[in-house]
Formats: C-alpha cells, sequence, structure tokens
C-alpha cells in the first residue's frame, strides 16, 4: 500500500499478526481505487460479556480525492462478529463494494435512472 494504515485498537490488546492481516486487508482496498489518500481503522471491542462473549467493531475510513468512505459506524450484534478477524473481513468488504460504488459515480460511470411520468 502507498500510503500508512493507520490502526486503532480500543478495549483489545493489538498484536502485529492482527495489524498485519489488517494491513493486508487495506491493501487489496487499492484495487478499487489507487488514488488513496488516508486509510484509518479502528478495531474495537465495545461490550465486555462474561457469559457470551463481546462482539468485535471494525471502522474504516477511505479516503479519495472527492469522497470519503465510512463504514462500521454501528455497531452489530451479528454472530459472525464474536470472531475478530470475521469482523475485520466484514467490514473491508463493505468498504470495498462502497468504495467501488463511490469511485464509479466519480468517474460518471452509474447508470441514471429513468424518470417515470
Amino acid at each position: 500500500m502507498k500510503i500508512p494504515v493507520q490502526i486503532t485498537f480500543r478495549g483489545i490488546d493489538g498484536s502485529p499478526a492482527i495489524e498485519d492481516y489488517v494491513r493486508r486487508r487495506a491493501a487489496k482496498l487499492e484495487t478499487f481505487s489507487d488514488r488513496m489518500t488516508r486509510c484509518r481503522v479502528v478495531v474495537e471491542a465495545p461490550h465486555h460479556r462474561h457469559l457470551h462473549g463481546g462482539s468485535y467493531r471494525v471502522r474504516v475510513e477511505v479516503t479519495i480525492p472527492g469522497a470519503d468512505v465510512v463504514v462500521g459506524d454501528r455497531p452489530s450484534e451479528a454472530p459472525g462478529h464474536r470472531d475478530l478477524y470475521a469482523a475485520i473481513d466484514d467490514a473491508f468488504d463493505d468498504a470495498g463494494r462502497v468504495l467501488q460504488d463511490r469511485v464509479k459515480r466519480l468517474r460518471g460511470e452509474t447508470k441514471a435512472h429513468d424518470q417515470q411520468d
């Protein structure tokens, strides 16, 4: 990746393995846009539940000229997010879809919907 990825951990201890995984997923976002100017990732465990385990939340912020992409604002209680790597994958998959859509819009490649009278 051309730009450094800023990774922040909240309520969880970071590890080199998690950081490396996040950096590899962030590098794949460049397939949608090679003009990224910023990538910030926040990994957090917002609730500590002793009986059921906590759900992880991953927020991905990407800046490209003309658009900011933010994914993971809302907490999810999805069962898959009890696994940190699944939460990271979901956040980056969402970020990739949104980034791809934004790049297409900025290039004017989206279809205009016909107006119904």
